[in-house]
């Protein structure tokens, strides 16, 4: 089968989103960690080091799994191939 420059189109709006994403995870996961030390002499709730590996980047994790879903289904129904509704 040979894609067409809308199929194109739709899996480079993918691989866009799916990078950046990737991109906020890496940061969150292992750029924190990686500065943990430094980040702990911010003190909002308490170290803010302390904080980012405990919740925030758990929380920071929620946020990307809610917006590329909902990103995804938007997509799906720009380009016509989202799933039909249940009767």
């Amino acid at each position: 089968m040979q894609l067409t420059e809308r199929h194109k189109e739709y899996w480079n709006k993918n691989l866009r989103i799916t990078a950046i994403l990737l991109a906020i995870w890496f940061v969150a996961t292992f750029v924190m960690g990686w500065y943990a030390r430094e980040l702990n002499e911010f003190n909002i709730i308490g170290p803010l080091g302390f904080y980012m590996s405990a919740q925030g980047s758990l929380i920071i994790y929620v946020v990307i799994i809610w917006y590329y879903a909902r990103y995804m289904n938007n997509l799906d129904k720009e380009y016509d191939v989202h799933e039909g509704e249940l009767e």
